[in-house]
């Protein structure tokens, strides 16, 4: 295989902490008939990716992210931004050059990507690279608001952990939705929080936002760190509650979905666990609300890709303010190093 075909990347062969993962030099992969290559310049690293790498809760290894007995595919990360270096024979949206951002199910951890055309989009003009690649992540809170909570304008809002990678975005997707927000988060990210647009804010550290009875029309949970019944206490009679907070165990969000399940039963609110698709729709929706300035990445931390192993351990301890990212670009003069 020429070195012209190989690229740098992220590699894990077996499931566990971040300690099984290797900074190598691979096959870059080749697109099909309706995929595009990517060179990704900038990546994104979630909670969701930590999931993934280790395997935990082990019913993730049934998805399309995991695999049995091991990885499927052995490079991870999902959300990036880059420029395309080849498309497939059925592509006609994009060209060689373009620049993009979107979402794939894994492989973004790399020098090269291939993703299918339909999961990305043209790169908001206004945004470096490494911003745009935390972009996609705010494809969660917006389907978790507008479709699964069915936020309207003036409607009143409780994000529960509105500081971390998926918070940061709800506080402003809320925002321009139109809503009254109330976010919840800890006391040294007040001020973050406030300067992203939130009407209110409690600081869980002093205040319980159980206090005070039913008075949102829609919860959206970031967290899962309280009680089902402590959430719906807060809700109007019709309200919405939205988690995408999946536990640390199968069993504890299989036991969550049934509760919920269960309870809406015996309710008019309306209780639901989310589940996204990612789609070039709303990245595109995403792209405008960016373009005019009423969203924007919260971006903590850069690594190296080297470095994602230290990355992955930020983000897996759950203490984030806003997104983590990868710098990739900068890796190509670089020579291959064993462990990350």
């Amino acid at each position: 295989m020429d070195a012209a075909e190989k690229m740098h990347a992220i590699v894990r062969r077996t499931y566990g902490t971040p300690d099984v993962l290797a900074y190598e030099k691979i096959e870059r992969p080749v697109p099909g008939d309706e995929d595009v290559l990517v060179r990704v310049h900038a990546a994104g690293a979630s909670i969701g990716d930590y999931i993934i790498v280790t395997g935990k809760p082990y019913l993730i290894r049934l998805t399309p992210f995991g695999g049995v007995p091991r990885p499927r595919n052995p490079v991870p990360g999902a959300c990036m931004s880059g420029q395309v270096e080849e498309v497939g024979a059925k592509v006609t949206t994009f060209r060689q050059g373009d620049e993009v951002f979107g979402e794939a199910v894994t492989g973004a951890f790399a020098e090269y990507l291939v993703v299918a055309a339909k999961l990305i989009a043209p790169k908001p003009i206004n945004l470096s690279f490494e911003e745009a690649a935390a972009v996609p992540w705010a494809v969660a809170p917006l389907q978790g608001l507008r479709d699964a909570g069915g936020l309207e304008a003036g409607q009143r809002l409780l994000i529960n952990g509105a500081s971390g990678g998926v918070g940061t975005w709800a506080v402003q997707i809320a925002r321009a939705l139109g809503a009254h927000v109330t976010a919840v988060c800890s006391t040294r990210n007040v001020d973050m929080v406030r300067r992203l647009g939130a009407h209110e804010i409690v600081d869980y550290t002093k205040q319980d936002f159980v206090d005070g009875g039913p008075r949102f029309d829609v919860v959206f949970d970031t967290v899962g760190n309280r009680s089902l019944s402590d959430c719906r206490s807060v809700l109007t009679a019709e309200g919405a509650y939205v988690s995408c907070s999946g536990g640390d165990s199968g069993a504890a969000w299989l036991f969550g979905l049934a509760a919920l399940w269960l309870a809406s039963l015996f309710t008019r609110q309306k209780l639901k666990a989310l589940f996204t698709t990612p789609n070039r729709d709303d990245l595109l929706f995403l792209k405008g609300l960016v373009e005019v300035g009423q969203l924007k990445p919260v971006i903590e931390r850069r690594y190296p890709l080297r470095a994602v192993g230290n990355a992955l351990r930020h983000v897996g301890g759950r203490r984030s303010q806003g997104q983590t990212v990868i710098q990739i670009a900068s890796v190509r003069d670089q020579t291959p190093d064993h462990a990350v």
